[in-house]
C-alpha cells in the first residue's frame, strides 16, 4: 500500500478503517473473548513499539519477537515453541494474521471456541476455508471430505486433498462444487502437537525449537532454522488425512491493495474522510490524503486511486492498485 505503507509503518498498522489500524481491529474484536494477558503477538523488534502504542495492556512477556523475517514455517514454530516454554504447551492457540478483517466478528469468535475444544481433542492440523466464486491466484486451496461436526452453523470437515496454487487445471475443475475450499489459514493446534508435526516433518525445524523449549536461546537456536513456508509441512498433513478445516463463518476480508479497501468502503456505503473535493463530471475515485483540509479536484476521470502523503503521490486505475510493488522496487533501485 505505498505510499503510505513502509518499512517503519506497514499496512497493518496505518489507520485504515474509521481511524483505526487493522490491528488495532482484530485486537479489540479479540478483547470481547480473552483477556490481554491471553493474547499473544508475535512480531519483530523493529514493530515492537508499533505494537506497545496499539496495545499497550499486552504484558511484555506476551510479545515475541523474530530475530529475522524467516518465512511462516519457523516464525510459527517460534511462536508454538515460546508458548510451550511459558507452560501453555497443551492449552490450543489460534494463528490470527492481522492484515485482514473477519466480520462479524461474533462469528470469529464462536469459531475460536469450536476449533479450541477440537484442538484439545485432537492432534490434527486444523486450518479454515471459504468457498470461492472465483478462481484466486496466489492462494491454495482444500477439498472437503468428510463431515465432523456442525455446531451453531460452523461445519468442520476432514480434508481430503490439498490443490497447490500452481495446479491451475485441477483448481478450475474443481470450481463451482461443494467440495472447494480457498484456504485462509487461522491455524489451530496445541504448541505440543504443532511441534510434535514438525518432529515428524521438518526435524531441522524440530531440534532448534525443541532446543528453545528447553531454554535456550532464541536468538541462536531461531537462525539455525533454514527459511520457508508452513506449507513445506502442512500439504503433507492434508494429504494423508491427518488435517481439519472449518468452513469460515464470517466474511474474510483481505486488504492487499488500496481497490480492496475502495471496495471495502463502498460496502458500508462510507466514502474516504476528505472535506474538500471537488468532483467534475467525474466518477467512482478513491482519494486519500494525509491533509483532508488540501482541495482536490477531478475532473472528466473516473475509477482512479489518488493516495497523496508527504513522502510521495500515487495516481493509478484502481484494477491496476496491485502493481504498487513494482514502484517499490523501482524506488529501491
Amino acid at each position: 500500500m505505498w505510499p503510505e505503507s513502509r518499512p517503519e509503518k506497514p499496512k497493518h498498522f496505518l489507520p485504515l478503517i474509521d481511524d483505526k489500524s487493522l490491528f488495532r481491529l482484530n485486537y479489540e474484536t479479540l478483547l470481547k473473548k480473552f483477556k490481554p494477558e491471553e493474547i499473544f503477538v508475535q512480531t519483530t523488534e523493529f514493530q515492537k513499539g508499533l505494537v506497545k502504542t496499539e496495545a499497550p495492556e499486552i504484558p511484555e512477556k506476551n510479545i515475541f519477537l523474530e530475530p529475522e523475517v524467516r518465512n511462516t514455517g519457523p516464525a510459527i514454530g517460534l511462536t508454538a515453541a515460546l508458548l510451550s516454554r511459558m507452560g501453555y504447551g497443551d492449552e490450543p492457540f489460534v494463528l490470527i494474521q492481522v492484515d485482514d478483517l473477519r466480520e462479524p466478528d461474533d462469528r470469529f469468535l464462536e469459531m475460536i471456541e469450536v476449533t479450541g475444544k477440537m484442538a484439545l481433542e485432537s492432534d490434527k492440523y486444523i486450518t479454515g476455508g471459504f468457498k470461492p466464486e472465483r478462481v484466486v491466484r496466489g492462494v491454495d486451496y482444500l477439498v472437503k471430505g468428510r463431515l465432523l461436526s456442525k455446531e451453531n452453523g460452523i461445519v468442520v470437515y476432514e480434508v481430503a486433498d490439498y490443490i497447490d496454487r500452481t495446479e491451475t487445471e485441477k483448481i478450475e475443475k474443481y470450481l463451482g462444487s461443494e467440495d472447494l475450499l480457498l484456504h485462509t489459514n487461522h491455524t489451530t493446534m496445541t504448541p505440543n502437537n504443532y511441534l510434535k508435526m514438525y518432529r515428524e516433518l521438518r526435524s531441522d525445524w524440530y531440534e532448534p525449537l525443541a532446543a528453545i523449549v528447553a531454554g535456550g536461546d532464541v536468538n541462536e537456536n531461531f537462525m539455525k532454522m533454514t527459511k520457508g513456508p508452513q506449507e513445506e509441512v502442512t500439504p503433507t498433513m492434508h494429504r494423508s488425512g491427518r488435517s481439519i478445516v472449518v468452513e469460515i463463518p464470517f466474511k474474510w476480508v483481505d486488504f492487499g491493495t488500496w481497490e480492496s479497501v475502495a471496495i471495502y468502503q463502498e460496502t458500508r456505503d462510507k466514502k474516504p474522510e476528505l472535506r474538500a473535493k471537488i468532483e467534475i463530471e467525474a466518477s467512482n475515485n478513491f482519494v486519500r490524503m494525509s491533509d483532508p483540509n488540501k482541495p482536490v479536484a477531478l475532473i472528466g476521470v473516473s475509477d482512479l486511486v489518488v493516495v497523496d502523503t508527504p513522502n510521495g503521490l500515487l495516481i493509478c486505475k484502481k484494477d491496476q492498485s496491485g502493481r504498487v510493488g513494482e514502484v517499490v522496487k523501482a524506488l529501491e533501485a
